[in-house]
């Protein structure tokens, strides 16, 4: 049986980094048998958030995504294994904080944030496709 190796883009969201969960993320990814391939913190510009978050232009959320996106450190993470994509999504759990369930990064590190669905600390691709374009977007070919 031949097992398929993925590539992911995770973010830290800024929540993330200001509370001090960049360490607990990386190790969740590892101890799930992940391998964290490449790494780096930096302040998110307007120009590749809207790169990132395209295909949210025009609905609701988007605008105070990009903004709250911009506000502070991230930390940028390709982390590669056995169907990381499904693998990592499942880990962060439900997008809504309120909906994740515990044992999920979500369900026990996003807390209360007041209706604001866009602090959920992490970030995870959908897709192999978005993978792709969200790592050459954060880490260049």
């Amino acid at each position: 049986m031949k097992v398929s190796t993925e590539q992911t883009l995770i973010l830290i969201k800024p929540d993330g980094v200001k509370r001090g969960l960049v360490g607990e993320v990386i190790n969740r990814i590892e101890k799930n048998g992940y391998k964290v391939t490449n790494l780096k913190m930096l302040t998110a510009d307007a120009s590749l958030l809207t790169q990132h978050y395209a295909e949210h232009e025009g609905k609701v959320f988007y605008e105070p995504l990009i903004e709250f996106m911009a506000s502070g450190p991230i930390v940028a993470i390709v982390a590669q294994g056995d169907r990381v994509i499904e693998g990592f999504r499942k880990m962060a759990g439900a997008t809504d904080p309120a909906n994740a369930e515990a044992g999920t990064i979500r369900g026990d590190l996003a807390g209360e944030q007041g209706g604001k669905v866009v602090q959920n600390i992490v970030h995870g691709s959908d897709s192999v496709e978005s993978a792709n374009r969200e790592i050459k977007i954060f880490f260049g070919n």
